[in-house]
């Protein structure tokens, strides 16, 4: 183990809510510029005034400034209830990435730091959050609730996944799946965080597992992490190379120019069964790089959040 390493990234995580922040500041600073120009405001404890709508509570100093109606938000309203699903496996600890920084993450890094974002975002407009995390068991929950001691609870939960020094090896995606389905028993928006890569190899159990979430009229987002280079691409220097898989210890032994076109067609393939099935079950699929912003999961939060407005 490299010791230093694990010190940065234990140091790094321990500033997660102050990371959090800076990443939806940032976002929220960029969207004047993108497309959803207008959505805000509603980081500001406001929503957008519906017609019909009394006038009463209508934000009219923030009208002068923007020339768009929206009413003012209050401690006791919670429109949401979103329960955030990370797979905390040992594929998702890749890529090796050294120490761990908001510009360096490993999937498991991102998948932490983008949920920790989306609760803060959640945080802001008083709406309620939970967590489940599953490897080979379903090793945490916590139901969706909005007070500051769950909040921080759920930070210090993720804060240790991030630096977690050896994760477990296995994946059991649709056994924990259907469990994690039986406790969210009310209307909730879902996030699972995955890279899809688990040894349960039965793609008819995984899909009946992830349709088992849209009970109760749940809305299901998959967020698949990938390091686009390595997992898409196959990008590898071509010289002589053993390929491990971490959750089985199987090897290989090649040079990666032998196997990139047969590889790259074999992965586009599995990836457009997952957004085909996904799109069958209305389940969002969103295929997410690491090595990118997190402005593709805040913008699609956003876009899914007015389905419980």
């Amino acid at each position: 183990m490299n010791i230093q390493s694990e010190l940065h990234k234990a140091s790094l995580f321990q500033n997660l809510e102050l990371l959090a922040n800076q990443v939806v500041e940032g976002f929220i600073s960029g969207i004047h510029k993108s497309p959803f120009h207008g959505f805000s405001a509603e980081f500001a404890e406001h929503k957008i005034y519906n017609t019909g709508e009394s006038t009463r509570h209508i934000d009219w100093k923030l009208y002068a400034k923007t020339d768009k109606l929206y009413t003012k938000r209050y401690e006791e309203e919670t429109n949401l209830r979103c329960h955030m699903i990370l797979d905390n496996s040992a594929s998702m600890h890749y890529p090796d990435v050294g120490p761990l920084s908001i510009l360096n993450l490993n999937k498991i890094g991102y998948g932490v730091l983008a949920i920790a974002a989306l609760m803060n975002v959640l945080k802001r407009q008083r709406d309620a959050v939970g967590l489940s995390v599953f490897s080979d068991g379903y090793k945490y929950y916590a139901p969706e609730k909005g007070s500051e001691r769950h909040h921080q609870m759920l930070l210090a939960k993720l804060a240790e996944l991030a630096t977690e020094a050896q994760p477990p090896q296995s994946t059991e995606t649709y056994t924990y799946l259907h469990l994690i389905a039986e406790k969210i028993k009310r209307r909730s928006l879902i996030f699972l965080f995955t890279d899809m890569f688990q040894t349960e190899t039965d793609d008819e159990k995984l899909f009946d597992a992830l349709r088992h979430l849209k009970y109760n009229k749940h809305e299901v987002v998959l967020f698949h992490l990938l390091d686009k280079a390595t997992e898409c691409d196959f990008n590898f220097e071509n010289v002589p190379k053993r390929f491990v898989d971490v959750e089985t210890g199987e090897h290989i032994d090649l040079y990666s120019d032998t196997v990139r076109e047969s590889y790259g067609k074999n992965i586009r393939a599995y990836f457009e069964t997952l957004k085909l099935r996904c799109a069958k079950y209305r389940i969002k699929y969103v295929e997410v790089d690491v090595k990118a912003d997190f402005s593709k999961v805040l913008n699609t939060y956003l876009v899914e959040r007015r389905k419980f407005l």
